[in-house]
């Protein structure tokens, strides 16, 4: 098919401008040729290139990404407004999204700060972790298919290569090779096994090895052989590229690229968490080092990774869930031993039987005056005091061996500011104490368990110490049966 010019109409949609020529589409800027039907938003038409050259994976991933597109939702995927007939012209029509590619950031050609590197990747593993959890894998992330918008949230483009948990892999199915982008796809993926989301995060740790280096970790290989290397090898320490980054920074970049999945991140919502709270991380021997690999180890990796059998994945969504962020709110003041230990006996139960979690021990306190020298010197005393009282409590919970962070935030409104926490790192399970005003007064009285109960984006643990003379392990509530006093500003 030929190139549409401004102003050539295609069913109901007219042509505005041509602008960009992908490998496997062209993309067009277009407009409803009736105003009534104008969706409120700007849109772009998507056509694939079907030349006598062109293979049929340009036809098979239109079908895939026009298949995803009608399923998927949120604010981290393009919305989609209309398919044309395959029989006749093939095309899609999305939103419209301004912004700038990933890419951009490489073509400037000036090394950026730690602290845009973390923005960026935590935005990008946001977007993953949003796609993972609608049972959807994107295989083919690139710093070209990661748009920025201006309020800094990423949003995911191309979703031909893509598989998703309840569809037929067109891709599987009909071309049965590894397919992706040979930079950034992960060793699975090579030997054909798609639909794991920890192959995102690898590509996401290729996209942060460049953001660090300024170069590609595995170069830019053509032949299967040369993708193959990577199920066994791993890439020169960032270090010893750029010998100021922070060993937390690699230890983050190198646990993505690890050549094993289950050695990686288990879900973008830790990779996320990580690279918005590095303080928390906890630096190896693969943070530390500076020198490359030597031939031995790679020698042996070789061997292991010739006998190793890849499995195929679960449902991404079963998978994300078991290996969850959970968030424990202890108050930092009028509170019992007894209701601190019923607590802890919560969070225990919590873990256990989700092996794979992350907790977060999180107080709420008062707003600290920080005007003066004297007073943000208080302040920061004032919050080692916490953190230190906050890691006293969690210190039974060592033994589980989850992974543990310590927070300490500043709030009038203690609620507000749990909630915010929560929707801000992916939190799947809050676990706080309850309230213990009587049922008939917690329609009036909206206390903090109420407010965060009612308006959590997760599952929400509400603890009661038990209340009879003998001795008994707390109960806990998913909901409302809350009961404890209603808290002084800050508590």
């Amino acid at each position: 098919m030929k190139l549409l010019a401004p102003g050539d109409t295609l069913d109901d949609f007219s042509m505005d401008a041509y602008i960009h020529a992908g490998s496997m589409a062209h993309l067009y800027r277009v407009h409803y040729t009736d105003p009534a039907r104008d969706p409120g938003f700007p849109l772009a038409m998507k056509i694939p290139r079907m030349h006598a050259g062109d293979g049929a994976e340009n036809i098979v991933s239109f079908e895939i990404e026009s298949q995803l597109l009608q399923v998927l939702s949120g604010p981290h995927v393009p919305r989609f407004v209309a398919v044309g007939d395959l029989a006749r012209v093939p095309y899609l029509v999305l939103e419209y999204v301004p912004g700038r590619t990933l890419q951009h950031w490489f073509d400037a050609g000036q090394p950026l700060a730690v602290e845009d590197i973390c923005r960026l990747g935590a935005a990008l593993a946001h977007a993953c972790h949003a796609l993972h959890q609608q049972n959807t894998v994107h295989l083919d992330l690139k710093p070209d298919n990661v748009l920025l918008r201006d309020d800094g949230s990423a949003v995911l483009l191309d979703f031909g290569l893509s598989c998703h948990a309840h569809y037929p892999d067109l891709l599987a199915e009909q071309l049965r090779k590894a397919v992706g982008s040979p930079a950034w796809i992960a060793p699975e993926q090579i030997v054909g096994v798609r639909g794991d989301p920890r192959s995102d995060l690898f590509a996401i740790g290729v996209m942060l090895y460049q953001l660090c280096t300024g170069n590609l970790p595995f170069g830019a290989p053509t032949t299967a052989g040369g993708m193959r290397q990577r199920l066994w090898m791993d890439p020169r320490p960032p270090r010893s590229l750029r010998p100021l980054l922070p060993a937390w920074l690699q230890e983050v970049v190198l646990r993505c690229l690890e050549p094993e999945a289950a050695q990686r991140y288990q879900s973008a919502a830790l990779l996320a968490f990580d690279l918005t709270h590095p303080e928390q991380i906890q630096v190896t021997e693969r943070g530390n080092k500076i020198a490359a690999t030597g031939f031995g180890s790679h020698f042996i990796r070789w061997i292991k990774a010739a006998g190793m059998h890849y499995q195929p994945s679960p449902l991404p969504a079963q998978q994300i869930s078991e290996v969850p962020i959970v968030m424990v709110a202890v108050p930092h003041k009028d509170v019992s031993d007894a209701t601190l230990q019923a607590l802890r006996q919560a969070v225990l139960r919590s873990l256990g039987t989700r092996p794979g979690a992350r907790l977060a021990c999180v107080s709420v306190i008062p707003l600290q005056p920080g005007h003066a020298t004297d007073a943000m010197h208080s302040e920061a005393q004032v919050h080692r005091r916490y953190l230190s009282a906050l890691h006293q409590w969690a210190e039974p919970l060592k033994r589980t061996g989850h992974q543990q962070s310590f927070h300490v935030l500043e709030a009038s409104d203690v609620a507000q500011a749990l909630l915010h926490y929560a929707r801000g790192n992916q939190v799947s399970v809050i676990v706080m104490g309850a309230a213990t005003h009587g049922l008939k007064t917690q329609r009036f009285i909206a206390t903090v368990p109420i407010k965060v109960a009612m308006e959590a984006p997760c599952t929400v643990i509400l603890v009661k110490q038990s209340t009879t003379a003998t001795p008994a392990a707390p109960t806990m509530q998913h909901v409302p049966r809350i009961r404890l006093p209603h808290p002084r500003p800050g508590s």
